[in-house]
């Protein structure tokens, strides 16, 4: 609207300007040689304009010719430097979905229309990486790097081709040149934080670190982590060298990271040393409610020296009580509990924490309780189930790192190089696999889980040798039982005791040479008999019989059920009893008659 009415304002001033000429009386009289004119007021103003607009068409006509072939110049460039663009934006989207001819045909054609453009080299460098071509890569990248524009991205190029080659200590060079550039890179301090660190070079490392901070690569309080996880790592490594430096930086460190783990240990060890008994268990407390870790638990059952396994025990019950209900590692109470009380040989205490795991156990509760049954009892066969229940089990909480499992903390993973990667979880765990292709089946984890020790029968002096001590069969998986009819139907019978005074007399002979029966050709069924560690101090009042269990060991790879299919074939050893029993070939005919 202001537009308008400034419009006809204009117009207005024109018109009014224009009748004000005109009612002007007189004449302009020009004289130019012999030439003379006198045009009156109006006419001369007329002439006047028109030969102005005809001076600024002329000189409009003169610019734009002197000025033609420049812009046919620049137009030509304009062209070219469209044609490039287009082709480097339709090269950086052939990269992005892997079409590699399609992306080296707009590489050339970048190169050719828009040779000095970042962007050209760029697409270059990335299409001959995407072919493969490691060595044309190297020398877009090199010819990046020394231009001033795109050097940081060349050495960025250069380093991830010298990752690909396994030259680590290339890399290393080009990030330190990167840094020397630009200190607030970030790939190249993170490269070379890693480096150093992997080098022990923990000086340097410090002083990349407080380059970041300056940097604006951190904040603060990752930066206090940072350097408490860093001075950790060298009080671990100069532990054993330099006591002193190592006391110092873990002290550093934990004041930087209360809760890190190892520093807190190392800590409390080194006050523990010192008879700073309350520094020590303050530590470790401060540490564990962060972060329940069984090294803490022993770090706190042993910040005393001399204290008796009892005296530990009690030490661990307290921190497990401090213990916050809310954190995924609270179960680590329970455990170190159990691992002090079977220290302390109470096995009761030992068996009441593990208590709530044992249906769903996982391998550190699994072992606990083999050696729960192997130190309290004696029980091997009880030990050697657990132990096999161990092997099948969830895994527990470890030191991980980006799919890295660890025994022992690290300051950096070893997978990516970042630097507090490390922290306290249950890895990834394998698919549990299919029942039916299991090796080992658990039916004879569970019964030799379930089945308490046998107990001995002695026998009255003079009334002979005791009898052996009667064990329910177990019950072995059907892929496994490859035994013959006769004894599973011997088995399904119950065991008949001959009266006291029906039974028979056995003469000497007798007793040397018994009648061979059926039930002898065969394995017998009875189970393993497992003794107890009170058991193994009795003296043995009779030689226990030979008993084959139904079920093998599993790490016995045991003899073949079946005997050899060849009936000629003659078996070393074999009794004469056990031959005569034998069915079928030319030994088995005479046998029977008495040959």
């Amino acid at each position: 609207m202001l537009r308008i009415v400034l419009f006809l304002v204009l117009i207005a001033l024109a018109g009014a300007g224009a009748a004000w000429v005109a009612d002007q009386p007189g004449d302009v009289v020009m004289t130019w040689g012999g030439f003379r004119a006198s045009p009156s007021i109006p006419v001369f103003v007329l002439l006047l304009g028109l030969f102005a607009v005809a001076v600024v068409l002329l000189w409009s006509i003169l610019t734009m010719l002197w000025r033609m072939p420049g812009r046919l110049r620049r137009r030509r460039h304009e062209k070219r430097h469209a044609r490039g663009r287009h082709a480097i934006t339709h090269g950086l989207l052939a990269i992005g979905h892997g079409d590699t001819a399609l992306a080296r045909r707009h590489a050339e054609a970048a190169r050719r229309h828009a040779p000095n453009d970042p962007l050209a080299l760029l697409l270059h460098a990335q299409s001959a990486q995407l072919e493969g071509n490691r060595d044309e890569a190297q020398r877009v990248f090199r010819a990046m790097a020394e231009r001033e524009d795109t050097r940081l991205l060349g050495l960025r190029g250069l380093f991830i081709e010298a990752q690909r080659a396994d030259d680590a200590v290339g890399a290393v060079m080009i990030a330190e040149e990167a840094i020397k550039l630009s200190p607030s890179s970030t790939w190249a301090s993170h490269a070379v934080l890693g480096f150093r660190c992997a080098r022990g070079d923990w000086s340097g490392a410090l002083a990349i670190l407080d380059s970041n901070l300056s940097a604006g690569l951190i904040d603060k309080q990752a930066y206090r982590r940072q350097r408490g996880v860093l001075l950790a790592a060298r009080a671990l490594e100069l532990e054993k060298m330099d006591r002193d430096v190592a006391r110092e930086s873990v002290m550093e460190a934990v004041k930087l990271a209360p809760t890190l783990v190892p520093a807190a240990v190392l800590a409390a060890r080194f006050e523990s040393e010192a008879h700073q008994v309350r520094r020590a268990m303050k530590l470790v407390e401060a540490a564990w409610l962060a972060n329940p870790h069984p090294d803490l638990a022993d770090a706190y059952a042993h910040v005393k020296l001399g204290d008796s396994a009892r005296q530990r025990l009690q030490r661990v019950e307290t921190l497990a009580a401090k213990t916050p209900a809310d954190k995924p590692g609270h179960v680590e109470g329970q455990f170190a509990i159990a691992r002090a009380a079977i220290d302390a040989s109470e096995f009761a205490r030992a068996r009441e924490v593990l208590a709530p795991y044992v249906s769903d156990p996982t391998q550190r509760v699994a072992l606990l309780m083999a050696e729960i049954e192997r130190t309290e009892h004696g029980d091997g066969g009880r030990a050697r189930a657990w132990t096999l229940r161990a092997v099948r089990a969830r895994l527990d909480p470890a030191w991980t790192a980006d799919g890295y499992v660890s025994e022992r903390w690290r300051p950096i993973s070893p997978v990516t190089g970042r630097l507090d990667a490390f922290q306290w979880q249950t890895p990834v765990a394998s698919l549990p696999s299919d029942k039916g292709a299991t090796i080992e089946s658990s039916a004879f984890e569970e019964a030799m889980l379930a089945a308490p020790p046998p107990k001995r029968v002695t026998a009255a002096p003079g009334l002979g040798p005791a009898e052996p001590p009667v064990v329910a069969p177990v019950p072995a998986p059907a892929a496994q039982d490859n035994s013959p009819p006769q004894a599973k139907e011997a088995a399904k019978e119950p065991a008949k005791e001959p009266a006291k005074d029906d039974a028979p007399a056995v003469t000497s002979s007798e007793q040397a040479n018994p009648a061979p029966t059926p039930a002898e050709s065969s394995p017998p069924v009875e189970t393993p008999v497992f003794r107890t560690r009170a058991d193994l101090g009795k003296p043995a009042l009779a030689p226990i019989q030979a008993v084959i269990p139904i079920v093998r060991a599993p790490d016995d790879p045991g003899i073949d059920d079946e005997g050899p299919s060849d009936e000629f074939t003659e078996q070393i050893g074999t009794p004469k009893a056990h031959a005569k029993a034998q069915a079928g070939g030319w030994r088995g005919f005479w046998s029977r008659w008495g040959a």
